[in-house]
């Protein structure tokens, strides 16, 4: 896949929560002359996500990746994902997509220490072609999760926050995870605010706080973004 004809150019998404979705990410996709494909966990079969040769990305969600009980579809996503990576194709977490991503290589997953929800920078590694570099000067991500990651066998770490270490990490070119978000909009946060209100009200969160962030941080990050995932894009092997 190293030219612009070969490399699918439809996108496949994992989405766990309705609200969740791809955000502004998917303006540059479509921006770039991509299509994007939805697939809803739990009801739609996921079989052809994660078989996919191109980009498949995985959302976020507010469920647990050891949640296997109560939602018995994590048992079959996790299995197909496993299959994914190890045939090395292309896979972008994002948040629970991260954590699924780190049990999937065989790293643990557990409810961290305390939540971190809200606006905050990132510590990031110091490497060459570093795929996160559009988030250096001070660029706030939304961070909005309980639980965290162990940092999987022959993965490298790329970011940290003063909270939790292993906030992103790579394993070769073309296996990217997120625990922090970089996907929503100005425009739609308001949606996040309304989905998580219960999440918000019991662990105490101020939501007027959120959304003054949302305005003063938003829009550097829809910037950032974009930046991110050419870079991404371009490492995976599509070149515009």
């Amino acid at each position: 896949m190293s030219t612009t004809n070969a490399f699918p150019k439809t996108i496949y998404a994992v989405q766990h929560l309705a609200f969740e979705d791809l955000g502004s990410l998917e303006d540059v996709f479509y921006q770039l002359g991509f299509r994007v494909r939805y697939f809803e966990a739990g009801v739609d079969d996921l079989t052809p996500a994660f078989v996919h040769d191109g980009l498949t990305i995985i959302l976020g969600g507010p469920i647990g990746v050891y949640e296997t009980e109560d939602y018995p579809f994590l048992k079959d996503e996790i299995a197909l994902l496993k299959q994914r990576l190890a045939a090395d194709k292309p896979t972008l977490g994002i948040c629970l997509g991260a954590q699924l991503i780190a049990h999937a290589l065989g790293a643990k997953v557990y409810a961290g220490h305390q939540k971190e929800i809200g606006w905050g920078p990132l510590s990031l590694s110091l490497r060459s072609n570093q795929v996160l570099s559009a988030l250096l000067n001070n660029i706030h991500v939304l961070h909005w999760h309980g639980d965290t990651f162990d940092l999987p066998e022959n993965a490298v770490l790329l970011a940290s926050s003063d909270v939790y270490t292993n906030q992103a990490f790579e394993v070769g070119n073309n296996i990217l995870a997120l625990q922090f978000h970089i996907e929503t909009t100005q425009e739609n946060f308001e949606k996040w605010l309304i989905g998580h209100t219960c999440e918000l009200h019991h662990a105490g969160i101020s939501i007027h706080q959120l959304r003054e962030q949302n305005i003063e941080y938003a829009s550097a990050l829809e910037q950032a973004a974009f930046e991110i995932i050419q870079k991404f894009l371009k490492r995976i092997g599509y070149s515009s």
